[in-house]
């Protein structure tokens, strides 16, 4: 826990502090294509990029935005390659729940080829975005930030109402978009609801910040909020599947096998549309950002 005289600056720094630990020591895991590594330093990117744009107020006007924009580029180039294997993963597991008629094994070695394909060839810009002069501008920048952490007077508030104030912040701006993307047609309906996710986390990663300082009741947010990215989350690994799997059946020899998986992966995107309402209202509730 945070000492209770902490200011919401301090709290912030701390969290920048330790993943900008993260990422840095993650550097030779992910060159070494070591399990999960790409993961974990991807993560590290988003939740050191929330903290920047969350808390920009903290900030002199403008001193964060070249860091969020490339914390925003590492994550994308090292998303592409991770993505791709995730989803052979998810289509290869569904692909051997097949019935017996639709050649599982067959369609699933099929699909782990395509993704090992991909992967291969994306992998080497991985690689390369670590060896890149902007990779080592990027730590260079994430130091000189604390090293002389440009805070404005706003910083110095005590943590825990300032804390609670931002988390509420975040959550009316999940409900906002939650309540978008429910409403929205079919034709909309996959982007509002991606940036709902968005959101979420974002709502997720703030309260994680926050917890060290208070503790509990954050931890409660932060659930709450994670219930509510996950299940945006099926829906999103859902739709990217389906569409990967419309696309691979033009030059697949299994069309009936993949018409099967691309039918379940629209029902896991309705059952997880199903689900939201419900989850949302727990994480909606007011008492939940009451911190202090």
């Amino acid at each position: 826990m945070a000492r209770p005289d902490a200011t919401v600056g301090q709290v912030l720094l701390a969290r920048i502090e330790a993943q900008a630990a993260v990422l840095a020591g993650l550097d030779d895991a992910v060159r070494a294509d070591e399990p999960d590594a790409v993961h974990r330093m991807r993560v590290a990117c988003r939740r050191l990029r929330s903290a920047l744009r969350t808390y920009r107020r903290l900030f002199a006007a403008g001193a964060t935005d070249e860091l969020v924009a490339e914390l925003r580029w590492l994550a994308a180039a090292l998303g592409r390659a991770r993505d791709r294997e995730v989803l052979a993963e998810r289509l290869a597991a569904r692909a051997r729940e097949l019935p017996a008629e639709c050649g599982p094994e067959r369609v699933a070695v099929e699909l782990e080829r395509w993704g090992g394909a991909e992967y291969r060839r994306i992998r080497p810009e991985v690689v390369a975005a670590l060896d890149s002069s902007r990779r080592r501008a990027l730590a260079a920048g994430l130091a000189g930030l604390l090293a002389a952490p440009p805070l404005r007077r706003r910083a110095r508030r005590p943590a825990v109402p300032e804390l609670s104030r931002i988390a509420a912040r975040e959550q009316r701006r999940t409900g906002r978009r939650v309540r978008a993307a429910l409403a929205a047609g079919p034709e909309d309906r996959d982007r509002a609801l991606h940036e709902a996710r968005k959101a979420a986390k974002r709502a997720r990663y703030a309260g994680e910040t926050a917890a060290p300082a208070v503790g509990g009741a954050a931890d409660r947010y932060v659930e709450r909020m994670k219930a509510v990215q996950e299940v945006l989350g099926e829906h999103q690994d859902a739709a990217v599947a389906a569409a990967a799997l419309a696309g691979q059946a033009a030059t697949s020899g299994e069309a009936f096998a993949y018409g099967v998986l691309y039918g379940g992966q629209l029902a896991a995107a309705e059952a997880a549309r199903d689900r939201l309402p419900a989850v949302w209202a727990r994480a909606s509730r007011h008492r939940l950002v009451r911190f202090g």
